[in-house]
């Protein structure tokens, strides 16, 4: 059998591990310096958790898994022989790998609710799984790496979520634009074209205006029974630039919007603070999940080809579906795979980390063999990442394996260097070679 894997999943390399070990670590160095705690969840929920949730398209897109054993036992014949997906559904799966880490966050806090103090900050870094079309930074298997506040609607929390990601990117040397919106607005603006019974529908398309471009959009809302004359108040919205064409957009509307007034206050928190990042309102921001309810986050990369490195938002009543009212919280989420790719494509990272190894040990022969394995055990003890090839074979082989893992330092130990009780010691970039007392040997490792 010809081995192979699955569209939209992929194998990592050791090297490739390191790299993305490097930006989670980065990231979950800054969420604890915010005071956030780590959860994890399972990787597959009850259907009934996460369907609803994530809109229609995001229900589609949910990666079902067949019940145990003979799943077709108690299918309806009917269903099956009119190949009626939709009726046999509930009947042949009630499980599902899971979408995102909010919907299982939410169900997380309300079984654990007694185990939590409020307002609780959590971070998240595991996989998800989407059935979407792979295509450039889009995997159908990847990681995510949340951080959410629950238990208060303080809109403190979105400022420092802004921060977050701020120190995040400015950390690993991605120059990026953070961009913030409100549903509230959006909702505002669906009741002044007269058509906030479409909201759902309009969000959804203006969410794909990147993709699709305007005119894409356009078609979308007519399809959906938009009249031409809300369209173009949706357009004439959508080229909003700034907090201050807002504010007179609404006036001119002779409306006043909550949302206008939330996204002020986090604007008013960010200035008492430095950023290296642009922030900028974006009438465009949509962020097509439905359980969002209140400021809306999205971060591009300004100087990559790439879709969104992150979004998130404020959710009000994600929580009430399983029976826990009052509940507000907001989180943000990071692309760990897309972060990796615009790194990789600008060669961002720096080959000091990929030196998995200190020292490999090369012995001459078995009884020097003996001796190396000693050393490097005393290496290793010290904490200093040693190696030794496994049999004392020809030089030559035990060197090209040497380069082949761009090892920094090969310790050679041969017959003269055991009576000497020194081993030689060559630096793999330089060249250069000398000879390191064994009781040298940790102090030399420790500040090589």
């Amino acid at each position: 059998m010809k081995p192979s894997i699955l569209k939209g999943t992929r194998d990592f390399l050791p090297k490739q591990v390191i790299r993305r070990k490097y930006i989670f670590d980065t990231i979950r160095s800054v969420f604890e310096i915010y005071g956030y705690l780590p959860i994890e969840t399972p990787s597959f929920e009850s259907l009934s958790t996460l369907t609803g949730k994530y809109g229609e398209e995001g229900d589609r897109l949910l990666f079902k898994i067949l019940n145990n054993g003979d799943f077709l036992s108690k299918a309806d014949q009917s269903a099956l022989n009119d190949k009626d997906s939709r009726k046999i559904l509930s009947q042949i799966t009630k499980r599902g790998l899971r979408y995102d880490l909010t919907v299982p966050f939410a169900r997380f806090v309300v079984m654990h609710e007694n185990e939590l103090s409020f307002p609780f900050k959590r971070y998240q870094i595991q996989p998800v799984w989407r059935a979407d079309r792979p295509q450039k930074g889009r995997y159908q298997e990847f990681y995510q790496c949340d951080v959410d506040a629950i238990g208060s609607d303080s809109l403190m929390y979105e400022a420092e979520l802004v921060k977050i990601y701020d120190n995040v990117f400015t950390n690993l040397e991605i120059p990026v634009e953070i961009r913030i919106n409100n549903r509230k607005i959006l909702e505002d603006m669906t009741k002044a074209i007269g058509f906030h019974d479409k909201f759902i529908a309009i969000t959804i398309a203006i969410d794909k205006l990147d993709k699709i471009e305007w005119e894409g959009v356009e078609k979308e809302l007519l399809s959906k029974g938009v009249s031409k004359g809300a369209i173009a108040g949706i357009q004439k919205y959508l080229e909003i630039d700034g907090i201050g064409e807002l504010t007179d957009w609404f006036e001119h509307q002779n409306l006043s919007s909550e949302g206008l007034i939330e996204i002020k206050k986090v604007f008013e928190y960010l200035f008492l603070t430095p950023l290296n990042n642009k922030i900028k309102f974006d009438p465009t921001l949509a962020r097509g999940l439905s359980y969002y309810t209140g400021c809306i986050f999205e971060v591009k990369a300004l100087d990559a080809e790439m879709g969104s490195l992150g979004g998130g938002g404020r959710y009000d009543e994600l929580t009430e579906v399983f029976d826990r009212k009052g509940m507000s919280g907001v989180g943000i989420s990071f692309g760990a795979e897309r972060i990796y790719d615009v790194m990789e494509e600008k060669d961002m990272f720096q080959d000091k980390l990929f030196n998995t190894l200190d020292v490999l040990f090369i012995a001459f022969d078995n009884y020097t063999h003996r001796e190396a394995f000693r050393l490097t055990s005393n290496l290793r003890r010290a904490g200093i990442k040693a190696d030794l090839y496994p049999s004392p074979v020809k030089m030559k082989k035990q060197m090209k394996y040497a380069n082949s893992i761009e090892v920094p330092f090969v310790a050679l130990l041969g017959g003269n260097e055991m009576e000497k009780r020194v081993v030689s010691i060559k630096n793999m970039i330089t060249g250069e070679q000398k000879e390191v007392a064994y009781d040298d040997l940790i102090d030399f490792f420790s500040t090589s």
